[in-house]
């Protein structure tokens, strides 16, 4: 595993973590298709939650919410939509798209949920 890809990795279980101590429940992680990869899939109450997770060093370019484009917002869509093909509950209940942005700060990691973060 590559340096980056561990830090991804870690970003993932520091986001997956916070968000269920905030009532949210993982329904399947690093979600795959040919159109793209959701990172998170979770629900809250009767809302299913597609999470982007993103880790930013503090002297990139873009902060972690900013660095979802159009294009990567494409990616997510799509990848949500053959998501909810293949489970027809979850297309049934509401949906939403988040990100969390990890970034490190003074030996620490800050965590900072942004909720509809993509409109649709």
């Amino acid at each position: 595993m590559t340096d980056r890809a561990a830090l991804g990795l870690a970003a993932e279980n520091l986001a997956c973590a916070y968000l269920q101590r905030a009532g949210l429940i993982l329904l399947q992680r690093n979600y795959r298709c040919r159109r793209g990869e959701l990172d998170l899939v979770m629900r809250q109450g009767d809302t299913v939650v597609f999470v982007e997770v993103r880790y930013r060093s503090p002297s990139a370019y873009a902060d972690g919410v900013a660095s979802v484009d159009r294009h990567k917002q494409a990616r997510l869509l799509a990848a949500a939509q053959h998501y909810l093909l293949q489970h027809p509950d979850a297309a049934r209940r509401p949906c939403r798209f988040d990100v969390v942005a990890v970034t490190p700060e003074r030996g620490e990691n800050r965590v900072e949920w942004i909720t509809n973060a993509i409109e649709t």
